[in-house]
């Protein structure tokens, strides 16, 4: 089965699994099951043929300031037209893909965004910029009670990034998202803190969020918050009180998904389907 195909089907794949497919409520809190025979086979393949796709298709580019250099790759929409202003959306990368080779930490996950039907129906610059040294900071090991995460030192010089290419680019500048999986993930939580009026929506996946102090700066921004419970490395705990911690806050637009059995790793049926997408795009600031 072709990709197209496979990646529509897998739309209709939490039905069968035993969890909801349409956006419930706001402030609803999900227990997703983990996707289990042929529905896990679909999106094993589909992923499979994700990690295929060229790295080529992401332009490569460089930016400085006083502070560190980042590398980093833009993928395009498939066209522009004259006029017209696209989303921009920022993939931060996990704690293994630190480097500066401009090319490890593009992985699944940002390269999701590259297949043929996504870039058609969700037509968006794709900024995956590399971090050289760690872009968020824990208070503590995995098992830490209280665990948070502050801002690593490239983070700042990756929100310089993103000014510039919004002034560079023609960026739709009420369309622009964060997405991140493990120390990108504390590192989105973190950005929604420098920059409270940046982002339109974000999704942290399987990271560890700031402390519970910045709950106000960080409600601004909608949040779909998704984690395994099965997760050692960064476990669930400090997500699920912080966002607690966020339903308290007058208009806060918080989901959150605490995915069943599932360890430290982006759920396939997110890789593989479009409701990550569908869920971004429907948000504008």
């Amino acid at each position: 089965m072709r990709l197209p195909l496979l990646a529509a089907a897998l739309l209709g794949l939490g039905a069968c699994a035993g969890s909801p497919v349409t956006t419930p409520e706001a402030g609803q809190t999900e227990v997703v099951p983990r996707l289990v025979g042929a529905d896990s086979a679909a999106a094993a393949h589909a992923v499979a043929e994700i990690e295929a796709l060229s790295p080529d298709l992401f332009e490569a580019g460089t930016f400085a300031d006083d502070s560190a250099t980042i590398r980093y790759r833009l993928l395009p929409p498939p066209r522009v037209e004259a006029g017209d202003r696209s989303p921009l959306v920022v993939v931060f990368h996990g704690a293994g893909e630190i480097g500066a080779d401009a090319l490890s930490h593009l992985d699944r996950f940002p390269k999701s965004w590259a297949r043929p039907e996504v870039r058609q129906r969700f037509p968006a610059f794709v900024l995956a910029p590399q971090m050289p040294e760690r872009s968020a900071l824990y208070s503590g090991p995995a098992e830490t009670p209280g665990r948070f995460s502050r801002p690593g030192p490239p983070l700042h010089t990756a929100l310089g990034l993103i000014d510039s290419l919004r002034r560079s680019l023609p960026v739709d500048p009420s369309r622009i998202y964060a997405v991140g999986f493990s120390m990108g993930a504390s590192t989105t939580w973190n950005a929604l803190v420098l920059r409270p009026d940046l982002f339109a929506a974000a999704v942290p996946i399987a990271g560890v969020p700031p402390a519970p102090t910045e709950a106000g700066r960080i409600a601004r921004t909608p949040l779909w918050v998704v984690h395994g419970t099965d997760d050692t490395a960064n476990p669930l705990g400090p997500d699920r009180a912080m966002v607690e911690r966020l339903r308290r806050e007058p208009d806060a637009d918080v989901r959150f998904w605490a995915v069943d059995g599932l360890w430290h790793a982006v759920p396939p049926r997110l890789l593989a389907g479009t409701e990550l997408m569908e869920w971004l795009f429907a948000h504008r600031r």
